[in-house]
């Protein structure tokens, strides 16, 4: 009996008839890809990362950098590329603690089909955040900060009249706003299309002195009462349609 070798296992691809080997196309049939282009993708994908970081870097420096006529001159740029997600501080270095305690809390609006305005109850939205912190190894970032940080931004860009004077107030005013409707939406839930945002600050008692050796004990120090601060109520997204 008479066996091509070209059907032997392991064989090569069988000659043409010139003598020449055919390329293999593979399992499938198709022709494998060309490893310059699997090479030219790679490099593109490598030099596009790394432009993306370079230019990240240096943005983040003008941030950072004492103020400079390259900084003044693209500094509507370098705030939309490092604010909110970017933003950087020396506050690892020289921290300051907080010296009052807040509580934000959030309340809805809707009004319903026959014109009646709904407002719900206050929701607490700093014990959301003190309850994830409470008793946890790691709690999470944004736990911790987001709120906290979306408020002391909100305190320098805006006045006491709560009327944004720049782009940067107007989108702190927003990224405030929107923290406060996807926490009410996500732990309470319900249809509303405006929030209020009410402010509770504690000024944190200073300790008492310690009493003199055999004289009598110090005065009690009086509580601070706390300022209570209503926000406008804002319009967002429709939640819950």
């Amino acid at each position: 009996m008479y066996v091509d070798e070209a059907d032997w296992p392991g064989a090569g691809p069988a000659p043409d008839k010139g003598g020449r080997p055919v390329a293999s196309q593979g399992v499938s049939g198709h022709r494998p890809l060309p490893a310059k282009v699997l090479k030219a993708g790679t490099g593109a994908a490598v030099v596009l990362c790394l432009a993306m970081s370079l230019v990240h870097v240096l943005l983040v420096f003008l941030h950072v950098a004492p103020p400079n006529p390259l900084s003044q001159q693209y500094s509507r740029q370098v705030n939309a590329w490092v604010f909110p997600l970017f933003e950087q501080n020396w506050r690892l270095f020289a921290p300051d603690p907080e010296s009052v305690n807040r509580q934000i809390s959030a309340r809805t609006m809707h009004t319903a089909p026959d014109g009646s305005v709904q407002v719900s109850d206050w929701f607490d939205l700093t014990g959301v955040d003190n309850s994830a912190v409470r008793h946890q190894a790691f709690p999470s970032h944004t736990a911790q900060n987001m709120l906290r940080r979306a408020w002391s931004s909100y305190l320098e860009t805006h006045g006491s009249d709560d009327q944004p004077r720049s782009q940067r107030a107007l989108m702190i005013q927003q990224y405030l706003t929107n923290i406060a409707a996807d926490r009410i939406s996500g732990h309470r839930g319900g249809t509303f299309e405006s929030v209020q945002l009410r402010v509770m600050t504690v000024p944190i008692a200073a300790s008492a002195a310690p009493a003199a050796a055999g004289g009598p004990g110090s005065a009690t120090v009086a509580p601070t009462p706390a300022d209570t601060r209503y926000l406008p109520w804002w319009k967002v997204d429709s939640y819950g349609n």
